[in-house]
């Protein structure tokens, strides 16, 4: 059974910064993408980035101010966040894929496993 469980997740000012991690077992992903999206209240689920193999893939929002990274040896995927605002407040899902393809990567329908989700609020 896939489990992908994310930690991290809190209350930052603006400005400030979060790690946040998603480990994954039951299966590797060294040769698949995973992936963050978030969801705001009202809002629909949105991509945010996305690593496959050492190729990384950002939202256009959070170019420059976040950084997705892997690591293989622990089946596990980070998202650094930096230079946090308002309007980031979300909760963060983790996402993971053994087949998805370089097109497709940025669509959450890509993606057949997900974590349960950890909150991220920055207030000003």
């Amino acid at each position: 059974q896939v489990q992908l469980v994310e930690s991290g997740g809190g209350l930052v000012q603006t400005g400030g910064s979060l790690r946040l991690s998603c480990v994954a077992s039951g299966r590797s992903f060294s040769n698949g993408a995973m992936a963050w999206f978030r969801q705001a209240p009202g809002k629909e689920r949105e991509f945010v980035a996305a690593i496959r193999w050492s190729n990384t893939y950002y939202a256009d929002s959070v170019k420059g101010r976040f950084t997705i990274s892997k690591d293989n040896a622990k089946n596990t995927v980070n998202l650094q966040l930096s230079s946090l605002k308002p309007e980031d407040t979300a909760v963060y899902y983790c996402a993971a894929s053994s087949t998805v393809i370089t097109s497709t990567i940025r669509n959450q329908m890509s993606y057949g496993y997900w974590g349960l989700g950890t909150q991220v609020t920055v207030f000003s």
